[in-house]
């Protein structure tokens, strides 16, 4: 029977303690690397955008779109959540109530998505735009 000296014994997992210096090198080299292309970006020109948008009438809007899509996008979320919990609940009451909690949720930012223009509007004669 061979024996296998302690230092070219295998490490939990099975690999050799010269498998894991060879990974803490080539995380080590994506550190640097990452760092050069830091300092090289941040030392390159800079230029301050104060605004993109005209008017605040066109700020109000960008927001109103954002916030319709960021609403609609969670709804879609849950509605899609409660969907499969509802299928795969197979006729465990609580899992059926945590599908209709999600439904609940999805048709609450369904109707908050519904609303924004009336928060951009509320926004808006609190601006004066």
């Amino acid at each position: 029977m061979r024996s296998i000296a302690p230092s070219a014994r295998p490490a939990a997992g099975g690999r050799t303690p010269r498998h894991r210096a060879g990974r803490v090198l080539a995380v080590a080299a994506l550190v640097a690397a990452g760092l050069v292309v830091t300092d090289a970006s941040a030392s390159a020109e800079t230029t301050h955008v104060i605004a993109l948008a005209r008017s605040v009438d066109e700020v109000l809007t960008n927001i109103r779109n954002w916030l319709m899509g960021v609403l609609a996008l969670l709804a879609t979320v849950f509605l899609t959540i409660g969907g499969v919990r509802y299928v795969l609940a197979n006729g465990d009451p609580g899992e059926v109530d945590k599908a209709k909690q999600s439904f609940k949720s999805a048709g609450f930012g369904y109707g908050l998505a519904a609303l924004a223009p009336l928060v951009v509007e509320i926004l808006r004669g609190i601006v004066g735009a």
